[in-house]
Parts: C-alpha cells; structure tokens; sequence
C-alpha cells in the first residue's frame, strides 16, 4: 500500500489534494538530479533557526534552483501552470500588413467577440480564470494574432466550454481560424483518439488541428514526400498550416467520426451552462451576501480560499475580523456544480474561538450552517491576504475606459437588458454584471510572465513540502526545547555541531537509549504476530528463518529471544507500487502520477497473474 502521502487523507482540518501531484515541471525533473539529493521529507522550521545553518539552507537551494531556470528557458511549455488552456485566433488570409494597423484590425475583433458572447458569458462562473482574448505580436515566425489562457482547474467543464465558445467564434466570423490545446497539448485528438486515421500520433500532430467556419479541421500529411505540392513532409508551421487553410479548405475537414466525437463532449451548449449551476441556503454573514449580490463570480474565490487552505491560512480564522458570525443571515448563494462538491467534500470543524458553531446533524438547517460556515472561512482567508495599504481610490472606474461605451452600446443592440427599465433594480443588477465582465475579460491589464523575475523563499520552499506530507507537529513555546527534541531523534553521524554541552550529551545519549529500549520491546512483541509475513524479507536471512520456525515448539518464555527477519524495504516499495500501478487497470491513480512525475514510464503488464495462494494458518 502507498503512504497516505501519495494520494491519502490528510490531517482533519486540512485540505485534501485532488491527486498526487508533484510539480516536476517546475522543480526541474525528477527529485534526485532536480535537487542533488535533497531529502523529500517535512523538514522542521526550526532547522533554519541558526544563521549559519539557514544560510547554509539558501545557499543549496540556490544550486538547486540553476537546473530549474534552464530547463524553464529551454523549453517553456514544460514550466506552464496546470490545468490550462490556450486559445489562439488567426486571420486569414495572411497577407502582409503594417503592424499597426494589423494590431487595430485583431482589437476590433475582441471587442466585436466578447460584445457578442457576453450575454452567455456575463452569468456564468468560472472556476478560476475567466474567457479572455487580447493582442499578442508576432514573435518567433508565428504571425500577430488573439490570444487567451484560461486556469480551469478541477471544473473539466470549463475547458469544454471553451472549446465551444471557440467553435462559434469562427462559425460567426469565417475569417477567423482557431488554434486550442492544453496541458495534454491536442486534447482534442485525444478524446477522438478512437476514430483517428493511423498516420497521425502525437511526433506529427503539432500544427495540424484547427477549427474553422465552425467545424474541426486536421491538415494531412502526404503518404510519400512530395506526393501532393502543397502539404510539407513535416508538421508545418503555423504561416504554412494558416496558407493551407485558406486554399484547400475543403480537403483538410475531418473525418465526420472525429468531428462527430468532438461534438458529443460540447452538445448541448449553451442551455447546458445553467444544468451546471447549483443554489442552495447558506448562513451567511451580512457583509459576504453584500459581496455576493454585487458580484455573483466571488463565489468562487471563496470556495477555492477555503479547499485550498493551509494551516497558515486558518490563523486568520481563529478570530474573525471582518465578517462576523454574529451578523448571520440566510440567503442562497448560486455554485457550480464543481464548486458545491468542493465545499461538502471537505469534513471541517472551526476554531472554538471563531464564533461559529453548528448545529447538530439532525437540525433541518445543518447544511446551511455548514456551508455558510466553510464560505465564510474561505472570504476571512481571502480578506487576511488583501494589503492593508489598498485604497479605492487608486482604482479607475470601468466607465471611465474609452472601450466601455462601445461595449455598452454593443450589449443594447444584442438586447442583454431583455427591455427592463433603465434605472430600474432589474436592469442596474445586469449593469453591474456587465461591467465586471468588461473589467475581468474585455479592459484585463496586459502582463508579460516573462518580465516576472524568478525568485527563491527557503521558507515557501520548506512550506511546499509541508502542504504535500502534512503539517508540522506543533511547536513548544521554548526553542531550546525544540533544538533538544529534534537533536535527540537524529543518528550519531548527523550530530555534527559545532559545540555541545556535558549534560546535553547525556540527555541525547539517554534518549537514544531510552529509544532503542522502546524499539526492542516493540519487535518482542510483534515477534508473537503475523504482521511480520505480510513483508519481503532479505535472502540472506533466509537460514536464519528457518532455524527460527523449526524452534516454534518452544514456550512462550522464550519467545523473547526469536529472531525477526531484516524487511528488504526496497523490494517491498517496489513490488507495492507495481501492484498498485497494475490495479489501476490503465486508469490515473497515484502509483502512476508518482512514476510519471519522476520521469518513469511502465510498460502495460502482459504476464498472467498468478492465482493468489491461500493463506497459511
């Protein structure tokens, strides 16, 4: 079986991952050359109390970290966030143009698309990042073009939708040709994997797959080169694909199989956006349903604060500052489905000190005072991050932005206001929504991640493991006691320090021995059970089991004296992750997310399984 820490439950209060993800991307490869050995264990705060040891902390790390920044500089796609995906809008024909007047022409089109699907976009809510488009200039032989990336996250849903919404933009505007994948690369050759002509496999596949007129397009590859003139022998390049499309439209549609199987995973878009909502009563406080009214979207925010949190975040929950629990109301609070199902997921108790208290599980309105709890703790996170020195003031309103009229008029003309009263609540409610639509996805300040400088934290660095293995034990308000408690559990070649008083010495010998006792007495008694049989033991200990069983007719006072076979751990870790890998059956689980994220690859298992023997009395 593979520890808890692989895929297990974590500690009650904290959040369990969704899988055993372990970033190698951005850790540079596996752990042992990422890292030069660093050991893969919670090491204790403390550790780095001394100046010269912290030092010493850093200055590994920042080895540590040259493999990291050369990896990400070589190749890029490798150091992406998970979870997302890239969408990409081109304009054909590709016929040169000044820059300028290239970059005015694509702008026009983003406000023409996001004026046109805000009415299906303003209600919707995203799991972390919104539907967005900008410019982004020609660099690298790929030709200027709108871009957009969108975090997902754990809603799959999210991405589909995308796809969908992509799909439509160049059905409504033929002159566009779309280009989407993710961090799989062609998602969408994967899930039409089973009706896929056989030259295509993922060596061939780049630069082939585009939607458009509203349909899937896959560029072939001639079957001898220079068989057809106008398809290259390699994938092409995003100019010759672009070429390609604008002339010979009609012979790179694919097959109706692929398109068909495409089409399964968006059919029913968009009614199918408001079957993926879910309102349910909340007790909330008054401050939280405020923020809810004015901006529907933060639920999310929330949700993810509170699934997300660690045991850093929950000091801020010990006593609430800003949204007080005696300010309680009821209202409901409109989720995703995903979002829901993140919220209930999670078993969680507040700080007695916090002031929320539930009450019992047979009380009709249990649920809402759970879920409204857990909110509650997910916005109290959220505000504790929120800089002290904010001011509104700095803010510029989205009125104030020359694309705003435009996009104001735009939504009249597509009847976003249904005919309601200007002035009216109804129409002030669907106002507001507009303009933080406009704000999140039409008028987004443009960041380039490349002008972000790469910097290392000992302590965030130490923290990340934590969030992976668990919390740290709690700390004893005495640091010497602290030094004392970890100095006594290390062995005797890594008490290298530089001074050590007489009495400490004794007390770390004393312990060592008092633990050595405790381990003895431990293997007598696991000598009188079974659990011994359930390990791999070394070959070279073989003869001495033997010896051991053919004297199992003695007393129980002698069994203080039996031998117990050394564990080969290596075997057993080995043979416990392939059985594990194999009872996956092919599916993601977290024997092959961890062999995965060290760069190991299994091959399928094709040996028979052997019949299981029965067990010995």
């Amino acid at each position: 079986m593979l520890p808890a820490e692989l895929g297990g439950a974590h500690a009650a209060g904290v959040p369990a991952r969704s899988g055993p993800r372990v970033p190698d991307g951005r850790l540079g490869g596996t752990w042992g050359s990422g890292f030069g050995g660093c050991r893969l264990f919670p090491v204790p705060e403390r550790l780095t109390r001394r100046a010269g040891r912290r030092r010493d902390v850093q200055r590994r790390a920042g080895e540590a970290l040259e493999p990291f920044q050369r990896r990400m500089e070589e190749n890029m796609k490798l150091a992406t966030v998970e979870d997302t995906v890239e969408y990409r809008l081109f304009l054909i024909p590709d016929e040169p143009r000044d820059a300028e007047k290239h970059k005015e022409i694509l702008q026009k089109y983003i406000e023409r698309i996001m004026t046109q699907f805000a009415p299906m976009l303003v209600q919707y809510i995203w799991q972390n990042q919104p539907f967005n488009l900008k410019y982004k200039p020609e660099k690298g032989g790929v030709p200027a073009h709108i871009f957009g990336v969108t975090k997902f996250g754990d809603n799959i849903e999210d991405e589909w939708l995308i796809v969908y919404i992509v799909k439509q933009i160049t059905k409504e505007f033929p002159e566009l040709v779309a280009r989407i994948e993710d961090n799989d690369g062609e998602f969408l050759l994967i899930e039409a994997a089973d009706y896929l002509p056989k030259w295509l496999d993922p060596e061939n596949s780049a630069n082939r797959v585009f939607f458009y007129h509203g349909e899937l397009c896959i560029i072939p590859a001639p079957r001898t080169p220079g068989a057809v003139s106008w398809l290259p022998t390699a994938p092409p390049t995003i100019p010759q694909a672009l070429n390609i499309i604008s002339t010979h439209p009609e012979k790179i549609l694919a097959s109706e199989s692929v398109r068909a199987a495409v089409n399964r995973r968006i059919r029913g878009y968009p009614e199918k956006i408001q079957a993926s909502l879910h309102r349910a009563h909340c007790f909330l406080p008054a401050g939280i349903v405020a923020v809810l009214k004015q901006r529907p979207r933060l639920v999310a925010a929330g949700v993810q604060a509170f699934y997300l949190r660690d045991p850093i975040d929950l000091r801020a929950c010990r006593v609430f500052k800003t949204f007080l629990p005696e300010t309680r109301i009821m209202t409901s609070v409109t989720f995703t489905k995903c979002l829901y199902a993140q919220l209930m997921q999670q078993r969680f108790m507040p700080d007695r000190r916090s002031g929320y208290k539930l009450p019992p599980p047979a009380h009709p309105q249990h649920r809402a005072h759970e879920l409204g709890m857990k909110l509650a703790h997910g916005f109290e996170i959220l505000c504790s991050k929120c800089s002290p020195h904010f001011s509104d003031s700095k803010k510029c309103p989205v009125t104030a932005s020359p694309l705003w009229a435009g996009f104001l008029d735009s939504l009249k003309k597509n009847d976003y206001f249904k005919g309601l009263i200007e002035g009216s609540s109804q129409y002030q409610e669907r106002l507001e929504m507009a303009k933080n639509y406009f704000q999140l996805s039409v008028n987004r300040p443009e960041r380039d991640p490349s002008e972000t400088p790469v910097t290392f934290d000992a302590d965030s660095f130490l923290n990340y493991f934590d969030k992976i293995l668990g919390p740290r034990p709690p700390e004893s308000d005495s640091d010497d006691q602290d030094e004392e408690d970890f100095e006594s559990l290390e062995s005797d070649d890594d008490l290298d320090f530089e001074t050590q008083e007489s009495g400490e010495e004794a007390s770390v010998k004393g312990t060592l021995d008092d633990l050595k006792s405790y381990m003895a007495q431990m293997d007598r008694e696991l000598a009188h059970t079974s659990i011994g049989k359930s390990f791999a033991t070394q070959k070279q200990m073989e003869s001495v089991a033997q010896a051991t069983k053919s004297n199992s007719d003695e007393d129980d006072s002698g069994a203080g004296g039996a031998v117990m076979t050394p564990v080969d751990v290596d075997l057993n870790l080995v043979s416990n992750i392939l059985e594990s890998y194999s009872s996956q059956a092919g599916l993601a689980g977290p024997a092959s997310n961890l062999l995965q994220s060290m760069g190991v690859q299994l091959p399928d298992n094709t040996d028979p399984r052997p019949a299981s023997k029965p067990a010995k009395d």
